[in-house]
């Protein structure tokens, strides 16, 4: 019996052959927007400056660049890329992981509220609300593309990325697409929940817990990203999931400071 399996052919440029505008490039753009509109929105409400969220949106939005990227490289290729450095600089060809963001957010945070005298933690509080919804049209971006997509599979909903090749594969796109916009909405659900005055650290994290379980649930069923993955028992994915999910449980118990 053949299954109607999802044949996807989406072609990564919005308009071929006439600009070379990418459906990554604009949901990647779309995840600042619209997170900049909700901070925003956030920020009015506990009466702040839209001048200080204009320069923790830059902080944010280069530290993103550069530490996706980077994590990229030397989590997954260093080999590739150390043979060709100049490589690294094309972004454009894919290559970003949602760890290495991790990071370089979490650096630039540090900076951010060092500078303005704020709260670490009061910061990233506010900040992962958006950026769980940010993962969401992340992966939107990865489902146009074609990549970033899991096993052979025989589920009904199994989409057959015809650029790749012809065998049907989990969605893993749209399982984790879908999943980072439900943390997203728990996460402002619960800001408003306390008018804008959560347990400090509590938002972040459980969104460390949250997004990190998803991740590293979905990765059995995600093909391997590069090569030496194939024979691990956990992929790299996986590795890099467990320190952030003890953290999220380590934040979210421990007792606040007086």
């Amino acid at each position: 019996m053949l299954l109607n399996y999802i044949h996807w052919s989406v072609n990564p440029e919005i308009f071929p052959d006439v600009l070379p505008v990418r459906w990554y490039g604009l949901l990647f753009a779309a995840a600042f927007f619209f997170g900049y509109i909700i901070l925003m929105r956030i920020f009015k409400h506990e009466k702040l400056p839209v001048n200080l969220l204009d320069q923790l949106a830059t902080y944010v939005f280069i530290a993103t660049i550069i530490g996706a990227r980077l994590g990229h490289v030397f989590f997954y290729e260093p080999e590739h890329f150390l043979a060709d450095p100049v490589s690294i600089l094309k972004i454009w060809q894919g290559g970003l992981a949602s760890h290495g963001a991790a990071i370089g957010i979490l650096f630039a945070i540090w900076l951010f509220s060092r500078k303005n005298k704020k709260s670490f933690f009061w910061v990233l509080d506010r900040l992962v609300i958006v950026v769980a919804l940010g993962g969401f049209f992340i992966r939107m971006g990865n489902l146009m593309n074609s990549e970033i997509y899991g096993e052979v599979t025989t589920v009904p909903w199994a989409f057959v990325f015809t650029s790749q090749d012809e065998f049907p594969r989990h969605p893993t796109q749209i399982y984790e697409g879908l999943s980072y916009l439900l943390i997203f909405a728990y996460l402002l659900w619960y800001y408003w929940k306390n008018n804008g005055k959560p347990k400090e650290g509590f938002i972040f994290g459980m969104f460390l817990i949250l997004l990190f379980v998803v991740r590293f649930l979905i990765e059995f069923v995600k093909e391997p990203q590069v090569a030496f993955e194939t024979n691990m028992t956990l992929n790299m994915g996986q590795w890099l999931s467990i320190p952030f999910i003890l953290a999220g449980f380590y934040i979210v118990l421990r007792k606040p400071r007086k």
